[in-house]
């Protein structure tokens, strides 16, 4: 390895699984303590555990393995066609450290907003363009405008920080990597309704992010840089259902996470009947790098209806599994393909294939191959029966059937299911049990009939959106993939 000046050491959940505190070690007994720092995701996980090394010229070289013995290309597409925006401190800052992070610029947005009116934030927001980025796209600065019109002096800002898609971990990486992005964002959107108090609720499964996020709120409520907004942590106790925005408050007032029906809704009374501001960890973290740069700068990012940027967790058949952060309207494509470089070959050495790429979680669609030209926004994957969710991006390969990944997501939403409403109580149930028929190549003709209206049912009349989206993985893959259904009605190999 060549002299660095300095060293940057991954220190996120990943990493750590593969070896990270050995690679730390082999690097402070090389190069002394002093020049290694602990940071967040260097975002190229499958090649973990990594290290960066830092050149006096500006050179950035990037190891991975417990000896660094692989030099990987921080030239590569992976990284060059990534536009960092919530993750631009991530891999940089010292997670652990709040002065590291106020000295590449944590917090001088909070202080810049402080000295502006409530309503000009929310209008800097408003401008900006940015939506919801936990799944439903709601436009950010609206949602603001709706709790800062509230009346009434308490207020509460909650961030939903239970990321439960399996395979996500977009906002695991901000809160390992950046938690005090995640506070900035939060106590300017105090500033912008008119809170005092926020609550972050975390998913259990996350302890690295806990930890990190407690000394993160200690450093800096002692140092006085969220300026009075009082934040306190409310860790979730496994339940898929709380990601839902009226689940999650039920769990943090102490009940069970059931959700109720709409309105009202939480802007108006939430959190113990109280005007409530949600919105998850990369919403929050997006708004610091808005207030610096300006709405105008985030808007002009992105497609016209889906501004800024997007952070995805890329996994599945592909060569590069890892945390991207890209462009509203780039091509599935590009992510695939050229940042993630295929589908890796087959053991006899023939090429893999892209059969389609999975968005949006449990509650998302399949696109085929044939479309991987289409932009990653909201309405151009709404128009094939997918969504984007939280960013969940799984590549399918030829070796997997359609129905047996159907029935996987569909086992997944039947066990997640609260059982407050019947439509998500039995029918995912009813659901799984027909794709068990598919995929066991037992099937009929009716059965095929009974599961398109049974999939119109449940997302008809469910109560909210886990069982109104849990069927969207069946409808999307018969619209695609039909004669697969069909074949295993006939007993062929699909």
């Amino acid at each position: 390895m060549k002299a660095a000046i300095s060293w940057r050491c991954c220190d996120a959940t990943s990493c750590r699984a593969a070896g990270a505190a050995a690679l730390r070690q082999r690097l402070v007994a090389q190069h002394g303590v002093e020049r290694v720092k602990s940071v967040g995701c260097l975002r190229l996980c499958g090649q973990g555990p990594l290290a960066a090394a830092d050149h006096e010229d500006g050179r950035v070289e990037l190891f991975g393995g417990v000896a660094a013995e692989r030099q990987l290309d921080p030239e590569h597409p992976f990284f060059t066609l990534q536009r960092s925006v919530v993750l631009e401190r991530c891999g940089l800052v010292d997670p652990g450290c709040l002065d590291d992070a106020l000295a590449q610029g944590a917090y001088t947005a909070l202080a810049a907003c402080r000295q502006l009116a409530p309503k000009a934030v929310v209008e800097e927001l408003e401008r900006s363009g940015l939506r919801g980025r936990g799944g439903a796209g709601y436009p950010t600065g609206r949602k603001w405008q709706l709790v800062a019109a509230q009346p009434g002096s308490s207020k509460v800002v909650v961030c939903n920080a239970d990321e439960g898609d399996p395979g996500a971990f977009m906002d695991r990486a901000v809160l390992e990597g950046d938690p005090h992005r995640l506070l900035e964002g939060m106590a300017i959107a105090a500033h912008a309704v008119g809170a005092s108090e926020g609550f972050i609720y975390v998913r259990a499964e996350y302890p690295l992010a806990i930890e990190r996020l407690r000394r993160a709120i200690a450093a800096a409520e002692t140092r006085g840089v969220l300026a009075g907004f009082a934040i306190q942590l409310r860790i979730g106790a496994g339940a898929y259902v709380c990601g839902e925005e009226t689940a999650l408050l039920h769990s943090i007032e102490g009940g069970r996470g059931t959700p109720r029906p709409r309105p009202p809704y939480p802007a108006v009374s939430g959190l113990w009947g109280l005007p409530t501001l949600i919105n998850n960890v990369e919403t929050f973290a997006a708004v610091p790098a808005i207030l610096r740069q300006g709405g105008a700068w985030y808007g002009a990012m992105g497609t016209a209806t889906s501004k800024g940027t997007k952070v995805f967790a890329l996994s599945g058949a592909i060569t590069h599994t890892g945390l991207i952060e890209v462009e509203m309207g780039t091509s599935l494509r590009t992510i695939v393909e050229t940042m993630g470089g295929g589908v890796p070959a087959n053991p006899n050495g023939s090429l893999g294939v892209v059969k389609a790429v999975q968005t949006g979680g449990p509650s998302g669609g399949c696109v085929p191959a044939a479309l991987l030209d289409t932009p990653v926004d909201y309405e151009s994957l709404q128009a094939l029966g997918s969504i984007m969710g939280s960013g969940g991006m799984v590549v399918i390969d030829e070796s997997l059937a359609m129905p047996e990944l159907a029935r996987y997501f569909m086992g997944f939403c039947a066990a997640e299911s609260c059982g407050k409403c019947l439509p998500c109580r039995a029918g995912t149930v009813q659901l799984e049990q027909l794709l068990d028929r598919f995929v066991e190549r037992r099937a009929t003709g009716a059965d095929l009939v009974q599961l398109e209206q049974l999939c119109g049912m449940v997302k008809a009349t469910s109560l909210c959106g886990l069982g109104q989206s849990a069927p969207n993985p069946v409808l999307s893959t018969l619209r695609f993939f039909r004669a697969e259904y069909e074949a295993a009605i006939a007993g062929a190999a699909p």
